[in-house]
This record gives C-alpha cells, sequence and structure tokens, in this order.
C-alpha cells in the first residue's frame, strides 16, 4: 500500500526517503492509523507541539507512520482549551510511552476511544513531580528559567498479587557508570512475573533547548543526545536540515559519512559482545572486545579527531577528509578486526557454558516483537525484516547491496548472532565504501531554508532507525526538532523478554538489547 491511497490530500516533502506530510483533524485521526497498520503500516514516532503563536493555532499532535514505501508524517490540530485525541496504544502498543511523555511536556492527553476495554494511562512519565502536573516546559510561553520546589514523587506502579510474590526495586542508580533507570520486579522465588520500567531520570530539556538553536547549530546538539549514537543523530539532523535546504552532499561526503557510520556499529557490537560474554560468566570475552574496541576507538581518534567521532557529520557533508593512506590503514584495520572476531566467534559459539546461558534465555517471539513495534537488530533477531539501509533511494547503501542480516530465535543467543553477522557485514561494506571513495569535495553549502518548510531524516544506527524530524522557524531558527531514538519502541519489549526468567539473567538479557536512555528522555 502506497501512502498515497489514503483518503486526505498529501503534500510531498522533499528527501532521499519517500515522504508525505498532511494535516488531518482529529476525527480522523483513529481510521488513518487503522488504516495504516492493516496494510503492514507503524508506528516510527509520536510528540506534541504547541502552535498557539502560529497561523495553525492550538497544540498540535504529531506523529509519523513508516511503512516500505516510505513515511506520512499527519500532524493534528488540537483545541488549546480541550486538547484530547484518542489512545493510539489499541492500534500501535509502543504509542504509550510517547503519548505520556507528551502530556507532560505540552499538556496533550490521550482519552480512551469508545468502546476501548480499558482506560489510556495517564501516568507521567518525564515529570518525576519536577515541576506541577499544569505547567508543561515544552509550551512556548513557559518561562524557563522558573524554579519549582521538589514534590513527593507517588507512582503508581501496576501491583502484582499472590501468594508468594515480592517486589525487588533496582534502581535508579546503579553500581558503575550506566545511566539511570528504575527496574520493578514481581516475583516468585526468582521467577519473574513481571517487570516495570519507569525511565526519564535523563530528562535534560533537549527539545526545548533545540528551539533556542539556528538551524546550522543543530547538528552538534544532535549528536550529543545519546553518546553511542553521534554519527546516526548528526547525519539524521542533517538529512532532515538538507532536505529542507535542497541540498544534497557530495558524493564523497555520503560515503564518508557511511564510512563512520560502520566504524560506530562496529564500535558498539564488539563492546556489547564483550560485556555479554562477561555477564554470561566468560571474562575473556570482555577483556578480548573490549580490547578490539579500544582499537577502533584510539583509530578514530587519530584519523577523525574523536574517538566517538562527534562532529564529524555536519550539514551539507563531513567536517575532515581523509587521505588515501588513511583510508588504506581503515581497510587494514578491517582485516585485521575480521581475523580476531572470526576466532572469538568460534569461542563464544563452542563455550558450551555461555550458550547454556544465552539459548532460550530472554525470548521475544516475532509475534510480539511485530505487536510492540520493535526496530533495529532486536527486531531482526526475532525474524523480523527491517534496516532502512536497504530502503530504496538511501545513498549511498542504494549502491551497496546491503545484506538484511536475520534470525529467527528471538532469545539472547539470537542477539549475540545477529551482532557477529552485522560486525562482519559493517566491515565488507566498509571496505566497499573505501574502494568507492573517488576525490572531490567533501561539503556543499546549506542555504537557509524557508520559514515553516520541513523535513525528516531516517539513518539506521546500531541500535536501530534514528529519526529527525524538523521544522524550519523565522530567519534560519528552529521551530521544532524532535528526535527519536529506537529505544522507545524496544525499552517495552525488555519488560516481555524477561517474563518467565529467573532474577540474575535480568543483567544478561538487559545487555543483549542495550538500550538507551538519554536517547528518549530528551
Amino acid at each position: 500500500m502506497s501512502f498515497e491511497a489514503m483518503p486526505f490530500p498529501m503534500q510531498p516533502l522533499a528527501g532521499a526517503v519517500p515522504v508525505w506530510h498532511a494535516r488531518i483533524v482529529v476525527s480522523q485521526l483513529l481510521p488513518a492509523c487503522r488504516t495504516a497498520q492493516a496494510h503492514g503500516g507503524r508506528l516510527a514516532a509520536l510528540w506534541a507541539t504547541d502552535e498557539r503563536d502560529s497561523a495553525a493555532g492550538g497544540l498540535g499532535l504529531q506523529l509519523i507512520l513508516a511503512n516500505p514505501d516510505g513515511a506520512l508524517w499527519l500532524s493534528v490540530p488540537l483545541d488549546a482549551n480541550a486538547p484530547e485525541y484518542p489512545d493510539l496504544s489499541g492500534i500501535f502498543a509502543c504509542a504509550i510511552r510517547p503519548q505520556r511523555a507528551a502530556a507532560d511536556l505540552i499538556g496533550i492527553r490521550a482519552v480512551a476511544p469508545a468502546g476501548a476495554p480499558y482506560p489510556a494511562d495517564g501516568r507521567p512519565w518525564l515529570r518525576h513531580a519536577s515541576w506541577p502536573a499544569d505547567v508543561h516546559p515544552l509550551r512556548r510561553d513557559f518561562a524557563a528559567d522558573t524554579a519549582y520546589p521538589t514534590d513527593a514523587d507517588h507512582y503508581a506502579f501496576v501491583p502484582v498479587d499472590g501468594e508468594g510474590v515480592h517486589e525487588i526495586p533496582v534502581g535508579p542508580v546503579h553500581a558503575g557508570i550506566i545511566e539511570p533507570g528504575h527496574f520493578r520486579f514481581s516475583v516468585v522465588g526468582e521467577k519473574v512475573l513481571r517487570l516495570e520500567e519507569r525511565l526519564g531520570y535523563k530528562h535534560k530539556g533537549i527539545s526545548r533547548r533545540f528551539s533556542q538553536l539556528p538551524l546550522a547549530e543543530g547538528a552538534r546538539l544532535a549528536g550529543r543526545i545519546s553518546g553511542d549514537s553521534t554519527v546516526a543523530y548528526a547525519w539524521a539532523y542533517s538529512m532532515a536540515l538538507e532536505a529542507m535546504a535542497g541540498t544534497t552532499p557530495p558524493a564523497r561526503a555520503l560515503w564518508l559519512r557511511a564510512l563512520l557510520l560502520e566504524r560506530e556499529r562496529v564500535a558498539n557490537h564488539l563492546g556489547d559482545l564483550g560485556a555479554l560474554g562477561n555477564d554470561g560468566g566468560l571474562a575473556f570475552g570482555l577483556a578480548q572486545f573490549m580490547r578490539l574496541k579500544e582499537d577502533v576507538l584510539r583509530l578514530n581518534a587519530r584519523l577523525f579527531g574523536h574517538r566517538y567521532l562527534m562532529d564529524s557529520i555536519v550539514p551539507g557533508g563531513v567536517s575532515s577528509d581523509p587521505d588515501s593512506s588513511v583510508l588504506e590503514t581503515v581497510r587494514e584495520q578491517c582485516d585485521l578486526l575480521e581475523r580476531e572476531i572470526r576466532v572469538l566467534k568460534e569461542v563464544y559459539d563452542e563455550h558450551s557454558g555461555l550458550q547454556d546461558r544465552f539459548l532460550t534465555c530472554g525470548r521475544l517471539t516475532a509475534e510480539t516483537a511485530r505487536h510492540l513495534g520493535v526496530v533495529g537488530f532486536a527486531a531482526r533477531a526475532s525474524g523480523l525484516n527491517c534496516d532502512a539501509r536497504v530502503q530504496p533511494g538511501v545513498a549511498p547503501y542504494d549502491q551497496l547491496k546491503v545484506k538484511l542480516c536475520g534470525q529467527a530465535g528471538g532469545d539472547v543467543a539470537a542477539r549475540v548472532a545477529i551482532r557477529f553477522e552485522e560486525l562482519f557485514e559493517s566491515l565488507r561494506l566498509t571496505r566497499s565504501i573505501i574502494e568507492r571513495i573517488s576525490p572531490g569535495a567533501i561539503r556543499h553549502p546549506v542555504p537557509t531554508p524557508a520559514s515553516g518548510s520541513a523535513g525528516i531524516g531516517w539513518v539506521e544506527g546500531w541500535r536501530g532507525e534514528v529519526l529527525v524530524a524538523l521544522r524550519a522557524g523565522d530567519d534560519g531558527s528552529i521551530r521544532f526538532c524532535h528526535t527519536h531514538d529506537p529505544s522507545w519502541q524496544n525499552w517495552p519489549a525488555l519488560e516481555y523478554a524477561v517474563i518467565g526468567n529467573i532474577v540474575p539473567d535480568f543483567p544478561l538479557i538487559n545487555k543483549s538489547f542495550n538500550l538507551s536512555y538519554s536517547g528518549q528522555d530528551l
């Protein structure tokens, strides 16, 4: 099904991926979502905007629906005096948390449609009693310098009752340096009956900060939302801005962007494979994979100026131009990495203790993954075919014949196997990119887009798709910028994957997803 079959007028937006935009009334929202879902569409992002100072007026619900044809951006104006819309979680389960965030930040509220079997989840998501319930920090009349007294925070976790049922609270502060998140386990003995996550502890006003920046500077902030995905975020932001400005980066810049993105993917998979070995009782795996990751990061710093490739991607292109000797050094490292990873894969595959921990642990079925809208390698490990790099027209990946890696098991073993597959594919892609890069410019100037113009950036980061929706304000300002991390869809999947497992397996299951807190807390 093409989104062009929707029963309302749509406007195509410029960009690498086919995107349409439509402004609809709230009564059209549920039929549009049901039609999209019935034809294989999914919810890619949902957020809210304050349009009271514009011609549109009122508050707005914004959502992006995606299918293999591209994306449909729906804008739904809401009455500022009664900003309500029908709860979408009965169609797209992953809508629950972004709907709650939209209520905290803008004050638009999802209400259960007629005949729904349950009410909409109206609990706060980001607020944590840090500001009053009737204050909304993304409204344009919000005074950002206002300080509110800290209030008592009484969060309504879902109770689980029964003989022998106990609760185990974990976090939000954890041992080590990982980010904060609270996990509430309901258990009988060591068996997990239910896990409920509470996140939002990393909320730091990113969306509001975007609105204080000029369009030309937004990529630097985007690249700092989730530090392990700086390339993906900066590319997605730049892609959105370039679409709005009608600019295409030079061919050499696109090839270099792909090179940087694959190096980001390699570094993260290496680190996680080491951590998974360690959580499974094989400290040798941690030592070896972290050594290889460190080699990648050190070469990044030496060749591109930053271990995690911060600010390497800029609107219009890239910030540095490696010569042929640098590219040859990268290719040589690919060969070395592949030899060592193949040896380590054999160790992991043949280590009976490790496989005993991995197999059947934390299983996420294809049906559940599809229902929750899971994306990225976690979806591919459960048998779902999704990867933004294989979409038609995504340059330069459309010239590379990307192999869509996949596993069917849906357990920790499958998520480990998919990482090995993607490592080998990323190394192959890196070599192919180096062979194809030709001399030329690395950056084109980006004209200031017209006020009100909009664009979408869509990049397959190492964790899954990173999406940026951008609208220009007056005089080169950012009207709004919504960044969407794949963790929005994938955190709820962890709650399902842990059911029926024992508590000591949670760190292993959690690490097999390795989701971002800061990426979805904004």
